[in-house]
C-alpha cells in the first residue's frame, strides 16, 4: 500500500501538478444578460475551452437590471476581470475612468480587423477615435413592409422616399376598417423615430460628428421644422391615434396583425416576427430617404474590451479574437437577433444571406444615401433628454403645445 501511494505521489508530482499549474482562468463579465443568451455564451465558452486546454473562462452573469452597475463597480475597484462587455452607453464612462485597454496593437495583428463593417469600425472607435472594444453586434433600423396588406389596399409600389411613405400611409388609412399605415412609436426612445424623419431634411448634418449637440443643432432650422411637420402629419393622418402610447411590443403587434403594414425597427425584431407571421408575408427594405437624398441612422452596439488592469490581457485577447471571427460572431448574432460585425458573414452565413437582412447590408454599404450619426450620448444633457422629448412630443401630438414652441424649447435646452 505504501508503495502504491508513493507511486501515486510521483505521478501527481510529475503530471498532475504541472497540469494544474498551467491552467489559466480569465474572468468574463457579460451585461446584456438573459437566460437564453447566457446559455448560448456558455456553450461557446465550452467550445473555446475544448480547443484551448489549460484555459478556463469564468463567465460572470449578473441580472440584466444590475449588470451595468456591477460592471462599473468591478472596474472602479479593480476586481479581477479580463474581459468585459461594453455597451454604447457605457464606453465613454469606462474610457474616461481609464478602465479600458487601447486595442490598437491587437487590431494591427488581426487579419479579420480588415473585414469589419464600416459601422462596426465606427462603433469600436466611438471614444477618441481609438479602438477600445471589438463590437459583437450592431443594431440599426430598416423598414418592414407587409406587401400583402398593401396589395389589399391597392398599393403595389414600395416607398423610396419619406414623402412616398407618408403619402401611402395616409392613402390606406381608414379608421372605420381599423386600417392604418404606420406602426407609430409613442413611448420609450420615441425620439429615434422623430429624429429620423426630421433630420433627413437637413443636408448639413452630414458633416457633424453627432446628430445634435450643445455646439450644433437644427431644431429651429426651417428644414428641420418642415421634417417635423411631415412627421406630425403622419401621426394625424396615417397612424392609429392610440399609438401615441405604443412601445416596441405594440408596434410589433400592429405590424403582425396587419393594422399597420409599415414598421421601422431593428433586426432583432425579425426572429420575433417570424414566430408570429409567415416570413413570406413581409419584406425588409432600406429606410426611405428625405429630400436631401439621404437618411441619417443611429446605431447601437455592444462589444468586448479588456480592463486596463487585467493580468491576462494576451489570453483575453485570444478569446475575444476567437469570438469575433466571422464564423463565431455570425453564430452569436444569428441566435441573438443582431447584425454581425463582419461583412463576410453576410456572404458565408446562410441566415444572414436571407432576404430580410439584405436591407441592413445595403444601408451599411451605401454611405452616399445612409449616413450613420450617433446620438450625443457622452453629453451631460443626454440622460434627461429622453423624458423631456417624449413629454413634449406627446403635447404636440395631442394639440396641447405648438410644434414651433417645443422646437424652440429644445434648442434652448441644447444650447444653454
Amino acid at each position: 500500500m505504501k508503495r502504491f501511494l508513493l507511486v501515486l505521489c510521483l505521478v501527481v508530482a510529475l503530471v498532475g501538478i504541472p497540469a494544474f499549474a498551467e491552467t489559466k482562468t480569465i474572468n468574463f463579465l457579460e451585461v446584456m444578460t438573459s437566460p437564453e443568451r447566457t446559455a448560448m455564451l456558455k456553450g461557446m465558452i465550452d467550445e473555446y475551452e475544448s480547443s484551448h486546454p489549460g484555459v478556463k473562462v469564468n463567465l460572470i452573469s449578473p441580472p440584466y437590471e444590475q449588470a451595468d452597475q456591477k460592471a462599473t463597480l468591478m472596474l472602479n475597484s479593480n476586481q479581477p476581470l479580463d474581459i468585459i462587455e461594453v455597451r454604447d452607453n457605457t464606453i465613454k464612462q469606462f474610457v474616461n475612468n481609464k478602465k479600458l485597454t487601447n486595442l490598437a496593437k491587437y487590431y494591427r495583428s488581426w487579419k479579420e480587423a480588415k473585414t469589419l463593417t464600416p459601422v462596426s469600425v465606427a462603433a469600436a472607435k466611438t471614444v477618441d477615435n481609438t479602438p477600445y472594444i471589438i463590437p459583437q453586434c450592431i443594431f440599426i433600423k430598416a423598414l418592414f413592409v407587409r406587401k400583402d396588406i398593401l396589395e389589399k389596399n391597392g398599393v403595389t409600389t414600395l416607398p423610396n422616399t419619406i414623402a412616398e411613405l407618408i403619402n401611402t400611409c395616409i392613402k390606406i388609412t381608414n379608421p372605420a376598417k381599423n386600417q392604418y399605415g404606420f406602426a407609430w412609436r409613442g413611448k420609450s426612445s420615441e425620439m429615434k423615430f422623430s429624429d429620423y424623419f426630421a433630420s433627413a431634411y437637413v443636408k448639413d448634418i452630414k458633416k457633424d460628428a453627432v446628430l445634435y449637440s450643445e455646439e450644433k443643432n437644427y431644431f429651429t432650422d426651417p428644414r428641420y421644422v418642415q421634417g417635423m411637420k411631415a412627421y406630425v402629419e403622419l401621426f394625424k393622418k396615417g397612424a392609429p391615434q392610440d399609438a401615441i402610447n405604443w412601445g416596441f411590443n405594440e408596434q410589433i403587434n400592429g405590424f403582425v396583425s396587419g393594422i399597420t403594414p409599415f414598421l421601422i425597427q431593428d433586426p432583432d425584431a425579425i426572429p420575433l416576427i417570424d414566430k408570429m407571421l409567415d416570413p413570406e408575408k413581409y419584406v425588409v427594405i432600406p429606410v426611405p430617404v428625405g429630400p436631401t437624398g439621404m437618411a441619417y441612422l443611429d446605431y447601437g452596439f455592444t462589444g468586448l474590451g479588456i480592463p486596463s488592469y487585467s493580468k491576462n490581457a494576451a489570453q483575453a485577447w485570444d478569446f475575444i479574437k476567437w469570438m469575433s471571427s466571422a464564423e463565431k460572431n455570425a453564430y452569436f448574432c444569428e441566435h441573438y437577433g443582431a447584425l454581425p460585425v463582419q461583412s463576410t458573414a453576410f456572404k458565408t452565413n446562410k441566415y444572414f444571406q436571407g432576404k430580410h437582412y439584405q436591407a441592413f447590408l445595403k444601408e451599411m454599404t451605401t454611405p452616399s444615401k445612409y449616413v450613420f450619426k450617433p446620438f450625443p450620448q457622452s453629453s451631460p444633457k443626454w440622460p434627461g433628454w429622453g423624458s423631456i422629448h417624449e413629454a413634449d412630443m406627446q403635447s404636440v401630438l395631442l394639440g396641447q403645445a405648438k410644434l414651433e414652441t417645443v422646437l424652440a424649447k429644445w434648442k434652448d435646452y441644447w444650447t444653454k
